[in-house]
């Protein structure tokens, strides 16, 4: 066996064949013959990833020429100022509210019957005492007519019950009747007299009947929709009326203030002043009546925190409508000589408030500021900031502390671009029209 081997192992030393070299250089001779390649790949992707991580981080606004703030660096902002100004703020509480008629009242008949007129005009303004409608009056004539009859009968027997009283008086004096007879015409003659009286009433209860038939307006003011149309049977038990009359001129609107501003109000109204109040429209741009405060009610309200005023207005143009939202501004007081300057100069940040400050060497610096009362497109500053220095209104979104500004005129107008000029396109010898743009 160990020669046998022997030989099979002189048989593998044999120089191999070119066939045979190659089927066997890719799996055994190629790693033991370049090992060196493997450890140049690791040590330069080792390299690279160091190189990478530890490079400063550039920002992409950076690798072009810009700073943090998306500005080129160096470069001048242009922007638009204005000086802080002195000048007196008026102080106004805001509020929502509501117009309310001074008085409504629901017009309704008083008396039973069919309503045989009506004599006003939906919409209209009618004063107090005006002929509104008439309820047939025919049925309360006749009762009249009865009461007064029975008063006639009444006022005859009193009046024959008074002469026997007269007669019996003579003849008790002459003693030619019992005193007892004439004590009992004297209490016959009050009896007549009560029935009277009684009939009176009923005349005039007839009489106020009667006059109930004609429906009057109680009170001056507008005229709502009809409610109740001429033919019907009316009673003095239905609860919608004929027609509702809302007094205009004057009117009133009902706001609300929240509880912790009641304090300032309280102490204007006991100092005696008469605080001027403003109604807006919806959207609190246009002004449409001034007035005054008329009533601050007697508790605060516990679900919304707030309590209800009351303001009275003139209303002689009619343009407050009862049931109409408003908005309210009540002035309360008066900011004496306040530094002001424009809203739009005013900026936010996590500090609180700031304005820019433009300086002498056109640059800007940040100013924190703290604001008082605003009005129209003016803000009160009480604290940070003097008269006269300019401030930042338009382009302060580009800026930062230092920056560099050139200060532009805000009516400034930039020059209109001129118009692209038209490229007609041109024709080949052949007459064919080419392709815009092709040369």
């Amino acid at each position: 066996m160990r020669q046998h081997i022997a030989v099979r192992n002189k048989t593998f030393t044999k120089p191999l064949m070119k066939s045979e070299k190659n089927q066997l250089s890719g799996s055994v001779e190629s790693p033991r013959r370049f090992p060196w390649l493997l450890g140049v790949v690791v040590i330069l992707i080792v390299a690279g990833a160091g190189y990478y991580f530890k490079s400063p981080k550039v920002e992409p606004d950076q690798q072009a020429g810009r700073n943090k703030f998306g500005n080129p660096q160096g470069q001048v902002t242009a922007v638009v100022s204005d000086l802080a100004t002195q000048s007196d703020v008026p102080v106004y509480l805001n509020g929502l509210g509501t117009v309310t008629g001074l008085r409504t009242v629901t017009v309704k008949s008083r008396v039973d019957g069919e309503l045989v007129h009506v004599g006003f005009k939906e919409g209209a303004l009618v004063h107090e005492g005006d002929l509104l409608a008439e309820i047939d009056p025919r049925p309360y004539e006749v009762q009249l007519m009865q009461a007064e009859g029975q008063l006639l009968r009444d006022e005859a027997l009193l009046k024959n019950a008074q002469l026997d009283l007269e007669r019996y008086r003579t003849l008790l004096e002459q003693d030619s009747i019992a005193s007892q007879q004439a004590a009992t015409q004297e209490s016959v003659v009050k009896q007549y007299q009560g029935i009277v009286v009684t009939d009176r009433g009923v005349v005039a209860n007839a009489k106020l009947q009667l006059s109930y038939a004609k429906i009057t307006a109680p009170i001056t003011g507008r005229l709502g929709l009809r409610i109740v149309d001429q033919g019907n049977i009316v009673k003095a038990s239905d609860a919608n009326g004929i027609v509702v009359i809302t007094q205009t001129q004057p009117i009133t609107v009902v706001f609300t203030l929240p509880e912790d501003q009641l304090p300032a109000v309280m102490k204007q109204l006991h100092a005696g002043k008469n605080l001027a109040i403003d109604a807006y429209d919806r959207s609190g741009k246009n002004k449409l009546a001034q007035g005054q405060l008329l009533a601050v009610d007697n508790q605060i309200d516990l679900n919304t925190g707030t309590v209800k005023l009351k303001g009275l207005f003139a209303n002689d143009d009619t343009v407050l409508f009862a049931n109409q939202f408003v908005n309210i501004k009540m002035k309360i007081d008066t900011l004496q000589n306040a530094t002001t300057v424009p809203s739009a100069a005013i900026q936010s940040g996590n500090a609180g408030t700031f304005v820019y400050v433009v300086k002498d060497e056109q640059t800007v610096s940040t100013r924190p500021v703290k604001l008082g009362a605003a009005y129209e497109d003016k803000v009160a500053v009480l604290e940070g900031l003097q008269v006269n220095e300019r401030v930042v209104v338009e382009g302060a979104d580009k800026l930062r502390e230092g920056a560099k500004v050139k200060l532009v005129d805000r009516n400034a107008v930039a020059a209109p671009a001129p118009a692209p000029a038209i490229v007609k396109p041109a024709d080949d010898k052949q007459g064919r029209r080419l392709k815009w743009g092709a040369k």
